[in-house]
């Protein structure tokens, strides 16, 4: 969110096989290569920067070198424990499916914006690069300013509380222009941040084609610019560099996120180490929201690697494919509604009251935001639509989900297709999921193209585990209670999911929940050749229309109420 930033992290690492890497942060530091590079980079972008005046930036930046290198080392005992670590991990295969890049870092080290850009995609002004160094200063002397973190000196200034103006340069298509505004839905339709193309307002967004994809921080008044350049066509990209402009930094740089997540350094291109910044609880207030491994403003694992490998180890590490999601959490639109009071539109004597944790909705405070994996108006049910309600029993049952959109080809689409699914077990049960296998093709950080996610934590709101790989077969879950919401979703070509369930022992009785919408409603029935379009996949299948679903085989497909 609107953090202060605390300075850029560089973990340096002169034990257990790591002084290779202390070359290189030294090269790194010597500042040669960076004004290289950076120089090369901003000649392209002259009509777009003030060159001086970035270059001067990164020269602010560079003077507290040498306060930094006091203060980044990795003990001993953190190695050892990474070491630990990494030999739980399993090798995936990366999958190359756009030409320019699949993640936003790849993108803009094609462009060699590396050494423009902070953290990979960000553009600071000179309020936010005093506060890196002023941060810098405090975390060496151990001094505090009596700045709020989050809510500092700019608050609320640096929001847009009378919405977001935009307006489009001539450079941006029709497509793109149809993209963007699909990222912007993101936020305004589970927030009150309101999104208007206006391009006399005093401050504006120029939303234009430029080498990358990167934004400035916050509102900071005026016009600013947001660029989608070539490979940053994606709703997703869109939505994560809106999310920037509206106040958001990358959760990786949240000042707790030692506790989560551990930067193996030696994987790290030197002259990315600042995409690793890190804040300090004096200049991170995070609301109380804790730390989610799924959200959009989270990089992959592998970003910024050097050699492949990752750069980034989550504290449970069946959640490294999840690191780089497409999707706005709901913890993030939890700390945005926070952030910009959205959550004072709604008496509590007079909105919905929502299970599983969901919020009222602050644009109709009758229903509930919920958490990913559960719908309705209180969040007590199944997402409508595509998937059904599974009863596990002790015998392993196998889940089977075809999709995508063959007709489309292996180009990506705009949209994802979703499909939600529910495995119950009588309460006070744990069910085990185990994934038998998925569709090669698509593996990627965050599985930005398609993927299965899980959900067996304690916490309802956490984003689930989620998977694209077929490495991934013979990983196995345990849930925390009865039911485990299962998320798959494609938009590329088709994948095929298969999992395997079963009761296992007893859990956390989850109260509040509907029943079973599969069996609630005695008047339900399924036709009796739905065992044999089961077999073909009628539920997922685009080939059958909705109303034939409802009419052949509404138990199964889940309309039944």
């Amino acid at each position: 969110m609107r953090p202060l930033l605390l300075a850029l992290l560089l973990i340096v690492c002169v034990n257990a096989g790591f002084s290779d890497f202390k070359d290189k942060v030294k090269d790194f530091f010597s500042g040669v290569k960076i004004g290289e590079r950076a120089k090369k980079a901003l000649e392209k972008l002259k009509k777009v920067f003030n060159v001086t005046k970035l270059l001067h930036v990164k020269e602010k930046l560079n003077k507290v070198k040498a306060k930094l290198l006091t203060k980044l080392v990795m003990p001993k005992e953190v190695q050892e424990a990474l070491k630990e670590k990494l030999k739980s991990l399993i090798h995936r295969k990366k999958d190359k499916v756009s030409p320019n890049g699949d993640t936003i870092d790849e993108i803009n080290q094609k462009h060699g914006l590396q050494d423009v850009m902070f953290q990979g995609d960000i553009i600071l002004n000179d309020q936010q690069t005093q506060e890196v160094i002023e941060d810098v200063e405090e975390q060496v002397s151990g001094n505090r300013t009596k700045r709020q973190a989050f809510v500092d000196r700019y608050y609320p200034q640096t929001t847009w509380q009378q919405g977001v103006n935009y307006f489009f340069d001539s450079s941006v298509g029709y497509t793109l222009r149809r993209i963007f505004k699909k990222g912007a839905e993101e936020w305004s339709k589970n927030t009150c941040i309101d999104f208007r193309e206006n391009s006399t307002a005093q401050d504006r967004i120029r939303i234009f084609v430029e080498d990358g994809c990167w934004s400035y921080v916050g509102r900071l008044g005026g016009q600013q610019d947001l660029s989608l350049g070539e490979g940053c066509d994606a709703v997703s990209i869109a939505a994560h560099e809106l999310g920037h402009a509206i106040g958001l930094y990358h959760t990786q740089s949240r000042y707790d996120r030692d506790r989560y997540i551990t930067l193996y350094a030696q994987n790290v291109k030197p002259d990315w180490l600042d995409q690793f910044a890190k804040q300090s609880m004096a200049t991170n207030n995070n609301y109380g929201i804790t730390y989610d491994f799924g959200g959009i403003m989270h990089y992959g694992a592998t970003s910024a690697t050097g050699n492949g490998e990752p750069t980034m180890v989550p504290s449970d590490t069946k959640y490294i494919e999840t690191l780089g999601s497409p999707f706005v959490s709901f913890y993030e639109l939890d700390m945005v509604n926070k952030h910009y009071k959205c959550h004072d539109k709604c008496h509590p004597s007079r909105s919905a009251k929502c299970k599983m944790d969901g919020f009222p909705h602050p644009r109709d405070c009758t229903r509930c935001i919920c958490p990913s994996g559960y719908g309705g108006r209180l969040c007590d049910e199944r997402p409508s639509g595509c998937g059904r309600v599974l009863m596990a029993t002790g015998e392993y049952q196998t889940l089977t989900d075809v999709i995508g959109d063959r007709s489309a080809g292996t180009r990506a689409r705009e949209d994802f297709k979703l499909c939600n699914y529910w495995i119950e077990a009588p309460q006070g049960s744990r069910i085990e999921v185990k994934v038998v296998s998925f569709t090669a093709g698509v593996a990627n950080d965050g599985c930005p193209y398609a993927g299965v996610e899980i959900k067996t934590h304690r916490d309802h709101k956490l984003t689930g585990y989620r998977l694209c790989a077929p490495e991934d077969a013979g990983v196995t879950f345990i849930s925390h209670s009865h039911i485990v919401p299962i998320i798959t979703y494609n938009r590329m070509y088709e994948t095929k999911t298969v999992l395997q369930y079963r009761i296992v022992g007893g859990g956390t009785r989850v109260t509040g929940i509907r029943p079973n919408p599969t069996t609630a409603s005695p008047n339900c029935y399924d036709s009796y050749r739905c065992s044999a379009l089961e077999k073909i996949g009628i539920c997922t299948s685009p080939s059958f229309s909705e109303s034939l679903k409802k009419t052949l085989c509404p138990k199964l497909c889940g309309y039944c109420r």
